[in-house]
């Protein structure tokens, strides 16, 4: 005999076993580490699980995302997780290439990035440009109004810019085709 919840009758389980992956990609993202980001990622299933019954079923995935970016919010808040981020995320053998060395290192870099932004910034960037909602889909999830969006927008764009680790070493200035004035030393 097989016990089948309410929950599991609306499609709950259905919708996190299709999640998931997409859940976790994002909550990585936001926390920085792949095992924080599943312990993220369930929480929030868990806690969606007790409402599911409530969520509108048009607005399951705005419900979801939510609650993983407040979830996050708490967690970066009660500071109970003491990020430990890997230098080098572990790959799988299959992902190896002539450039795997150099995409390893520059997703280690993004990530690190991300990981020097505020919370609210970091959920923002992540929204807009991993996830690729406008700014109006993400003051929904955060909200917020629009111009808070944009506000942390342009703040966290200024701030992986100037990141260190994501600063491309600047070309050195082609030499100049004009000749040197006749009375320079040299």
């Amino acid at each position: 005999m097989t016990y089948e919840s309410d929950a599991d009758a609306d499609g709950f389980g259905e919708y996190a076993v299709a999640a998931w992956p997409r859940l976790v990609r994002t909550a990585q993202l936001l926390t920085g580490d792949f095992h924080e980001a599943e312990d993220l990622v369930q929480t929030t299933l868990a806690k969606v699980y007790g409402r599911w019954r409530r969520v509108p079923r048009g607005e399951i995935d705005l419900y979801v995302r939510r609650s993983l970016i407040n979830n996050n919010l708490s967690r970066h808040r009660r500071k109970r997780v003491v990020h430990l981020l890997t230098p080098v995320l572990p790959e799988s053998l299959r992902h190896t290439s002539a450039g795997h060395a150099e995409e390893v290192e520059q997703r280690t870099s993004v990530l690190a990035a991300l990981a020097d932004l505020t919370a609210r910034q970091r959920a923002v960037m992540v929204l807009r440009y991993w996830e690729d909602l406008t700014e109006p889909e993400i003051a929904s999830v955060l909200n917020c109004s629009i111009g808070t969006v944009k506000t942390h927008a342009r703040r966290g764009l200024a701030a992986l810019r100037a990141h260190p680790g994501l600063v491309t070493p600047a070309a050195p200035a082609p030499p100049s085709p004009l000749p040197a004035p006749s009375g320079a030393r040299r």
